[in-house]
C-alpha cells in the first residue's frame, strides 16, 4: 500500500449528505459508549468544538468506480487535486464517479502546548512519488464501516497506530485530485500521545514525525506554484519544515488538506491566497 500524498493537492469534496450523517451519526455514538476522553483540557474543548463543524452542503448523488491511475495500489497518490464543490463534476453528479479513499489528521498536544500533526515519509523503495511527505490514509475498503474506519485502519497498518487510541470527531469536505480521486480527511484527537509506539511498515513508510498545525495558517517558510488545470490557473503551496535531524517539504493535495483542517480548527482563514480555480461548468 502506498500513502496518500503529495500528490494530492485537492480541493475539499463532500461527502453525500447521506453517507456524511451516518458517519458522524456512527462516530459519535461510537466516541460516547467506548471512547473515554482524557488527556488536556485544551483537547476535550477542541473535540465539543468540531464535533459541531458541517462541512459545505454538497452533491448526494455520486456513484464510485475505481481509478487504477491512483488507486490501484489502494493509496491516493496526485500532484493536483481541488475542492470538489470548486469542480465542474459537482454540478454534474451523474458524470463524476471517484474512487473514495480517506486520511487520518490526528491532532494531539505537545509539549509546549500546540496542537501537532502526525505525518510520515513515505518509503524510499516506492516507485512513485518516493520519500514524499503525506498523511497516513489509503482507499476505502468493503469491512470499513465509514470514512473514519477507512483512516484508521490504514494509519494501523502504515505506522502501528492503534485505533483505540484516535477519538474520531468530525469530516472535512472531501478533497478531489487531478484524476477524480475523492479524499475524505477525517480529524481524530490522540490524547495520550505516549500510549502511541509507532511501528513502521517499512514497504510503505521511512518515516513519522509531527509539525505544528498552525504553520499552515502562516506565510513562513512557504513557497507557491502557479499552475493551469483545465484551463484555470491556481497555486500550489510548499511548506518547509525542519525537525533536528531532518528537513521535510509538504506540499500538494496533503498542503492543501493541511490548510484547510487548520482553518476549521482556529477558526480563521490563511495569511495567504489560497487561489483554488474557478471553473465553468460544462455544458451536457
Amino acid at each position: 500500500m502506498v500513502s496518500i500524498l503529495r500528490a494530492l493537492l485537492s480541493t475539499p469534496l463532500l461527502l453525500p449528505r447521506a453517507s456524511l450523517s451516518k458517519f458522524m451519526d456512527s462516530s459519535s455514538s461510537s466516541c460516547s459508549s467506548n471512547f473515554h476522553e482524557g488527556g488536556s483540557q485544551k483537547l476535550r474543548a477542541l473535540a465539543q468544538q468540531l464535533r459541531f463543524y458541517k462541512p459545505p452542503p454538497f452533491s448526494e448523488e455520486v456513484d464510485e468506480q475505481s481509478n487504477e491511475e491512483e488507486c490501484g495500489s489502494g493509496k491516493v497518490v496526485s500532484q493536483v487535486g481541488f475542492p470538489e464543490s470548486a469542480t465542474p463534476v459537482a454540478q454534474n453528479p451523474e458524470k463524476f464517479r471517484p474512487k473514495r479513499a480517506a486520511v487520518l489528521i490526528c491532532l494531539f498536544e505537545g509539549d509546549a502546548g500546540d496542537l501537532r500533526v502526525i505525518l510520515t515519509k513515505r518509503s524510499s523503495k516506492l516507485s512513485s512519488h518516493s520519500g514524499e511527505v503525506a498523511l497516513p490514509g489509503g482507499k476505502a475498503e468493503e469491512g470499513d464501516k465509514d470514512d473514519g474506519d477507512t483512516a484508521k485502519r490504514e494509519a494501523k497498518e502504515e505506522i502501528g497506530l492503534d485505533p483505540e487510541l484516535v477519538n474520531v470527531v468530525t469530516v472535512l469536505e472531501p478533497f478531489l485530485s487531478k484524476h477524480l480521486l475523492r479524499v475524505v480527511p477525517v480529524i481524530g484527537i490522540l490524547h495520550d500521545k505516549k500510549a502511541f509506539k509507532p511501528v513502521l511498515n517499512p514497504a510503505e513508510v521511512d518515516a513519522v514525525f509531527d509539525a505544528p498545525l498552525e504553520m499552515f495558517l502562516k506565510d513562513e517558510n512557504r513557497n507557491q506554484e502557479e499552475r493551469e488545470w483545465m484551463g484555470e490557473k491556481y497555486l500550489i503551496h510548499y511548506f518547509d519544515y525542519e525537525t533536528e535531524h531532518t528537513n521535510y517539504l509538504i506540499w500538494g493535495l496533503t498542503a492543501g488538506i493541511l490548510i484547510r483542517a487548520a482553518s476549521v480548527v482556529y477558526k480563521r482563514e490563511p495569511a495567504f491566497m489560497e487561489q483554488n480555480p474557478k471553473f465553468k461548468v460544462p455544458k451536457l
